[in-house]
């Protein structure tokens, strides 16, 4: 095959992973800018129960039993600590009928406002942006168009490739092609952090998380529980990071929590100097991964998975059972820490949160831009689908990529099992339609 086969041949999967995922990637790209300021908008809903007086201040058993008296036969599930004086206390309740409420606490033990936590801002940003709002079989598909976006980019990379070109129309727009080279050039320039922002969103897959989850338990990748989702049902309840099985969460509060030890247990996580949220969770709170642990537990659940600590308290002798940082976690945890940190714009502080929302809008830009492209160029009456090659072989190049690709990326996969299975079949079914889909051999040129 000849350089302008295979030209054609990577152009065509180009264009063909864009067509899919445009729409997926304006959609994930605008919920995860929003999702990377989690920080400033929690705190700005929380605006009306902050910089209270702190005058006649009460111990945290009575603030929560002021909380549980509003909702009675709750279960007292975490204590998280004013991040600032004069900050309300917030008490994680589950409900009798399994529903959850953040309940917010003035220092002087008044009750101010209750919220349903799945209600929250960035509650449902995250269900956008995890699943769509369609439930965990939304995650497939979110899945599916990071994998693609892996293929729409670096085919993308291919196309972009000066071959002897000056720099003008590879690192800056020419003023004669300014929309093919806004494409191109915004597309290289973005290329890198993209492809690490898909990356570091895939333990949080359903697929392709469930099948990380199943290495390291087989390698024994293992060293405390890993903290991270998995397909949007996040089993770590109580944390910062997610939603709750709150069947689950109900259930493993059968037996009464005494709330007196938090009298003993907040001045400690205050001591420790935990960043925020320091929680003080309750006695059978579930992990993110194995069983409920049967101890009360004072950790940090600061998004900058770097700070994360957690201590380990016994429930009934009061003593210091173990304490579990950063730097004790296995290799592998320290490093989707990292890049889930990075993910989620927490690492590096507001240069994390910038360098993610440019990163996401020049996403925006160049789904625009190659709508744009795609209908200037698109022909009346067909899809325009780059033409096929005269030589009907697939480069092994091509081939091998994608076999690279798929070997790693399970959805990706499947999909070109079908994909290889439609293009086999459309031209005998329906020739008409698979010469609009530019499929057919007679789209050859």
């Amino acid at each position: 095959m000849n350089g302008i086969s295979l030209h054609r041949t990577i152009w065509r999967w180009h264009f063909y992973a864009g067509l899919f995922v445009i729409p997926f990637v304006i959609v994930l790209a605008l919920s995860g800018s929003v999702f990377l300021f989690k920080p400033q908008i929690e705190r700005w809903e929380e605006r009306a129960w902050q910089g209270l007086p702190v005058d006649g201040g009460v111990n945290p058993s009575q603030q929560a039993s002021a909380a549980l008296a509003q909702f009675p036969h709750a279960r007292l599930f975490s204590y998280r600590l004013p991040e600032r004086p004069g900050d309300a206390a917030m008490l994680h309740l589950a409900l009798e009928h399994g529903d959850m409420r953040d309940v917010f606490v003035s220092p002087q033990g008044t009750v101010l406002a209750s919220v349903d936590p799945e209600a929250r801002v960035i509650a449902v940003v995250r269900r956008i942006h995890g699943q769509l709002l369609l439930g965990p079989r939304g995650s497939w598909l979110v899945e599916l168009a990071a994998s693609w976006a892996i293929v729409m980019i670096t085919t993308g990379l291919y196309l972009w490739w000066p071959r002897g070109l000056g720099p003008a129309g590879v690192l800056w727009p020419r003023r004669g092609s300014m929309l093919r080279d806004l494409h191109a050039v915004t597309g290289f320039w973005i290329a890198g952090f993209v492809l690490v922002l898909l990356l570091t969103g895939l333990p949080w897959a359903d697929v392709w998380g469930r099948a990380f989850q199943a290495v390291r338990q087989e390698m024994g990748w293992v060293n405390g529980a890993p903290e991270w989702s998995i397909g949007g049902r996040v089993a770590a309840a109580g944390t910062e990071h997610g939603g709750h099985d709150h069947a689950a969460m109900h259930s493993v509060h059968a037996a009464e929590i005494d709330v007196s030890v938090l009298d003993r247990l907040v001045p400690i996580a205050a001591a420790e100097r935990l960043a925020f949220p320091a929680l003080v969770l309750a006695p059978g709170a579930p992990q993110f991964s194995g069983p409920a642990s049967p101890h009360w537990i004072i950790r940090s659940d600061a998004q900058n998975r770097t700070l994360g600590r957690s201590i380990y308290i016994d429930s009934a002798t009061g003593a210091e059972v173990s304490r579990e940082g950063f730097s004790d976690k296995h290799p592998i945890d320290q490093v989707v820490g990292y890049g889930i940190s990075w993910h989620e714009g927490a690492l590096f502080g507001w240069i994390n949160q910038l360098i993610g929302v440019l990163t996401a809008l020049s996403l925006v830009a160049m789904s625009v831009t190659g709508f744009l492209m795609w209908r200037r160029r698109r022909p009346a009456g067909k899809l325009g689908a780059p033409p096929l090659p005269r030589d009907p072989r697939k480069p092994a190049v091509v081939i091998l990529a994608m076999l690279m690709l798929a070997a790693v990326l399970p959805l990706l996969a499947g999909s070109l099992l079908v994909l290889w299975l439609f293009d086999r079949l459309l031209p005998r079914v329906s020739p008409a339609a698979a010469a609009w889909l530019g499929i057919s051999s007679g789209a050859r040129d």
